[in-house]
């Protein structure tokens, strides 16, 4: 009887020696304090029992290790709150048990410090428009940092930044300052591009003349989609210059035969003379006016009464 419980006690205990490991789990194991070299990988593993061997289960997957928004100063002294993810994985378990207490831990806490310190570098512009470089630099200096630890940081991810009220409404204001200046510059080359297109367009006319008359036909189509009581016949200059030229002779011989006849039957004009009771001022020796009878336009009215009375 004695024989059978030392049998089943001893059964019992190699059993509780057996540990079973998932494909993504690593075990590291410690035979009375120190390591061993060998790991237990994925599958059964066996263990002394009693105490002699103990281990620890690293899981070797990728880890999304959230940051808590950071309250960062930029370099040109602006408050902002950013938070991140940190993507890492267990490369060396051994390392990642025995260089730190606990990696995970670590690795978010010197995380939330580099985001601070490459952050604080940098002006606003910068970290609004160079998220990528940003978390490229955090990466590289986090792996760095993490290598001796086992810990491989795979990516680094800037999720959110929080700007002030003021902040916000001074860059809505700056955006629609920026879209009103694209606007005109856009309307100024439109109105360059249709001058020059204007341009070409009245030298081809100039070339040929019909293309003046037929984009007169043009209008008037256009013109009579609408019911209109007006139409408007615009004439080109040249045409009038072309008719003047042709009756030149005519219209001279014409207007000659009519200023003859106008000159020999215009009476001839009446002479004003100025009335001999006109007053005139008179002046002292210093050269001021003594006596100003009337003004000029007393004067003015004298004249004019003067030249009715000639034509009378």
């Amino acid at each position: 009887m004695i024989l059978e419980a030392l049998l089943i006690g001893v059964g019992v205990t190699v059993l509780t020696g057996f540990r079973i490991l998932r494909e993504y789990e690593r075990g590291v194991v410690f035979r009375l304090g120190r390591a061993r070299k060998e790991m237990a990988g994925p599958g059964v593993a066996f263990l002394l029992p009693l105490g002699m061997d103990r281990m620890k289960v690293v899981d070797i997957r990728i880890k999304a290790i959230p940051i808590q928004p950071q309250e960062i100063i930029t370099a040109d002294n602006i408050s902002i709150k950013v938070d991140a993810v940190v993507y890492a994985d267990v490369k060396a378990p051994k390392e990642a048990v025995l260089a730190v207490e606990e990696y995970l831990d670590a690795t978010m806490q010197l995380a939330s410090t580099t985001l601070r310190g490459v952050l604080g570098r940098m002006d606003l512009d910068e970290i609004l428009s160079k998220r990528d470089k940003i978390n490229e630099e955090i990466r590289s200096i986090l792996d760095q940092r993490t290598e001796q630890w086992g810990v491989e940081i795979s990516a680094v991810e800037l999720r959110d930044i929080v700007l002030p009220q003021e902040m916000k409404r001074a860059m809505a204001r700056q955006a629609e300052a920026e879209r009103e200046r694209r606007a005109k510059v856009i309307a100024a080359q439109g109105e360059e591009q249709a001058a020059r297109t204007l341009a070409a367009a009245a030298e081809v006319m100039a070339v040929h003349p019909g293309a003046m008359q037929l984009r007169l036909y043009q209008t008037l189509v256009e013109v009579s989609v609408n019911q209109n009581t007006t139409v408007v016949l615009p004439v080109p200059m040249e045409m009038l210059g072309q008719g003047s030229a042709n009756m030149g002779p005519y219209l001279a011989q014409a207007s000659s035969l009519a200023g003859a006849k106008q000159v020999a039957a215009a009476p001839p004009p009446p002479r004003l003379e100025a009335p001999a009771d006109l007053p005139v001022p008179t002046y002292s020796e210093q050269g001021e006016v003594r006596e100003a009878p009337v003004t000029a336009l007393d004067a003015l009215a004298t004249l004019v009464e003067a030249a009715r009375k000639a034509q009378r």
